[in-house]
């Protein structure tokens, strides 16, 4: 596939994001519960929390990115303003003697969420407009691939050096954070070269925009995509900080293990992002995303079956087969699901809707975790996760239906 300019762009964007973000996100929950001794409530918050802040931005910033003249301009700035809230997190392991240190972590973490919910929704209204929906499948599973090559190589060279110290040791932290800012530098700048077209707004447009919020509502593709996909948030989050608790309680995981862990789904993801375009073609998104979600709900129930750190390793590479499926067919159906002329207000509903969900469903888990335990939590989990799977099926079912129908008609 011959990528554009913006394509290209978007490609070299998105690895210097990912290597900026991987270098420490993935080992977040390592460092809070290793390093700053945060709690299960405040693991829960550090999952939940962000998507309140996030829910909040999301109100004003559909409005602030309409009235924008340049959607690149508005992305490149809140993404800049996002990547330099988490580069402070290196300097909270000096608050460690008062006890807050913890505490902290969840505000940061919570707070630079807002910038990023408007860089998140910046991002993926300008490239709806950059790339024309013939080219989203292949693009987006190319990016996707290059993205997760490069996740791969930083967490797990990652994991290497922060094996050479102290588990409780923030140093080697504050290094990485440091080091992702660099590259987070490097996602702006690549971001800022993007070419937008230029669009002439007419001067009915603002009267069109005022009822949005309840026309999206109107739009039955949109309807249908929303409720299948807040129903696997719902079951896939609430159970995020279940499996980080798991891996460092449990099976006792430390960060070359956690690397290896990331490696093992990324790699996964690597081999079967192109089998998940080809067959999203053929099938449909909402078939494959059946097939994704249903592979997802045996993720906890499978993951508990040993604490072995090799058999969870192996795990994740069964994880990691159905990850890169989610990843590409929810956003693809989002696109698909939404009118080009009003995407970005679409799509400002859905990341708010989401947002609400992204609080509750990690508090649910810990309910769960705290209340029944650990092994039980996880088969609530992956009923949760089974169920969310069949409201896909229903969904490629009946549009399936529709269409034999309207064939029939002619």
């Amino acid at each position: 596939m011959g990528f554009t300019k913006n394509e290209k762009l978007s490609i070299y964007n998105g690895v210097a994001s990912t290597v900026s973000v991987n270098m420490v996100n993935g080992y977040i929950p390592l460092f809070a519960m290793t390093v700053l001794g945060a709690s299960n409530n405040q693991m829960g918050l550090i999952t939940s929390l962000p998507s309140i802040i996030g829910m909040l931005a999301l109100i004003p910033g559909a409005i602030w990115l309409n009235k924008s003249k340049s959607k690149k301009n508005f992305a490149v700035a809140s993404t800049f303003a996002t990547r330099f809230l988490f580069m402070l997190i290196l300097f909270i392991p000096m608050f460690f003697q008062t006890g807050y240190a913890a505490w902290i972590l969840v505000f940061l973490i919570a707070i630079l969420n807002f910038p990023g919910a408007l860089s998140n929704l910046s991002w993926q209204s300008m490239i709806g407009d950059l790339v024309p929906e013939e080219r989203r499948g292949k693009f987006f599973s190319s990016r996707n691939k290059y993205n997760t090559i490069a996740a791969l190589a930083v967490t797990f060279s990652t994991g290497v050096f922060l094996s050479l110290f102290n588990k409780a040791n923030p140093f080697p932290y504050q290094i990485l954070f440091a080091a992702g800012f660099l590259f987070a530098v490097m996602e702006v700048v690549y971001l800022r070269r993007h070419e937008e077209p230029v669009i002439h707004k007419s001067w009915t447009e603002p009267a069109e925009k005022k009822n949005v919020s309840i026309a999206v509502f109107q739009h039955r593709p949109y309807v249908a995509f929303l409720i299948c996909a807040l129903v696997y948030n719902v079951s896939a989050q609430m159970g995020w900080s279940i499996f980080s608790i798991y891996h460092i309680k449990e099976a006792h995981a430390t960060a070359i293990w956690f690397s290896l862990f990331s490696v093992s789904n990324q790699l996964a993801q690597i081999v079967s992002i192109k089998w998940w375009a080809k067959f999203a073609d053929r099938w449909g998104n909402s078939m494959l995303l059946f097939v994704a979600a249903a592979g997802m709900a045996t993720a906890p129930v499978l993951t508990i079956l040993s604490t072995n750190l090799v058999y969870i390793t192996l795990i994740n590479i069964w994880i990691g087969i159905f990850v890169a499926g989610t990843n590409l067919l929810l956003f693809n159906q989002l696109l698909s699901a939404t009118p080009d002329e009003t995407r970005t207000n679409y799509i400002a509903n859905y990341n708010f809707i989401l947002a609400i969900v992204g609080f509750i469903a990690p508090q649910i888990g810990v309910v769960l975790l705290n209340g029944m335990g650990i092994n039980s939590a996880m088969v609530i989990v992956s009923v949760a996760r089974f169920a969310a799977a069949f409201s896909f099926l229903i969904v490629a079912l009946k549009l399936d239906k529709k269409q034999r129908t309207v064939l029939e008609a002619f």
